[in-house]
């Protein structure tokens, strides 16, 4: 136990450091090294969302400070989201269709990404009922699959936030991190009676994810430039479709 550890420390704090620079968590690469160390994931989906909720946290603070924060935009999505990521905590989700489809959707965000500075963007209503109405039921499907995976869901709504053009790469991290920790506690809430927590692994992978999301944090909220931040997401989002192949 203790030599699978110290293997996996390294990756979780690099995949921290990586995913927090962008306002993620990072659930899905600590399910992947977890899952390639040989733990058993489906005992840990509960230890992973607390590390979520650690990193986003993180990232959230980070972001707001830089002055990055969007509430208006944040909140039609959360309104919906919270509850459905609650309920799909008691769905969890296989099979490899899904994962499948759910690569394949990661993979082409990613791409675009690196490969277009500038991502062509979806036409989408930008204010008003009609924005809210495509963020409320986007905020639905999200969170539900967020519940339902054990992930926060700004894996999904960051590349969403560019593509339909409501706000630039901080803007999406800044949102993204609060979507994160909001649906990871409601979908926490709903797994931990079924799940409980290891405490023995999640004091030092706690410790090496705040570490890690701090330094990756600041830099990304403050330091690298907008198209490096682009190229990370970019990067995060291939990182997250390997791990979905996994």
């Amino acid at each position: 136990m203790a030599a699978d550890l110290l293997l996996v420390v390294p990756f979780i704090l690099v995949g921290a450091f990586l995913y927090s620079s962008v306002g993620h968590g990072g659930a899905t690469v600590y399910l992947a090294v977890l899952t390639l160390a040989g733990f058993a994931v489906s005992e840990l989906v509960t230890t992973v969302l607390v590390l979520n909720i650690l990193a986003a946290s993180i990232a959230f603070l980070m972001f707001s400070q830089a002055g990055h924060l969007r509430l208006r935009l944040l909140l039609p999505f959360v309104v919906t989201s919270v509850p459905a990521a609650y309920l799909g905590g008691f769905l969890p989700l296989s099979g490899t269709v899904q994962g499948i489809i759910l690569a394949a959707a990661l993979a082409l965000g990613g791409l675009r990404l690196l490969l277009f500075p500038t991502p062509p963007r979806i036409p989408a209503p930008q204010e008003g009922p009609a924005f809210i109405a495509v963020a409320l039921v986007l905020g639905a499907v999200l969170g539900f699959l967020a519940g339902a995976t054990g992930i926060g869901g700004g894996i999904f709504l960051s590349p969403l936030l560019l593509a339909f053009g409501w706000t630039d790469v901080r803007g999406a991290g800044s949102v993204a991190s609060a979507f994160i920790v909001l649906n990871s506690l409601a979908a926490l809430a709903a797994k931990l009676p079924r799940t409980p927590l290891d405490l023995g692994l999640l004091g030092p992978l706690a410790v090496t994810v705040c570490v890690g999301a701090v330094a990756g944090s600041f830099l990304g909220a403050r330091r690298f430039p907008s198209r490096a931040l682009q190229v990370l997401l970019g990067v995060v989002l291939l990182v997250a479709a390997l791990k979905a192949v996994i």
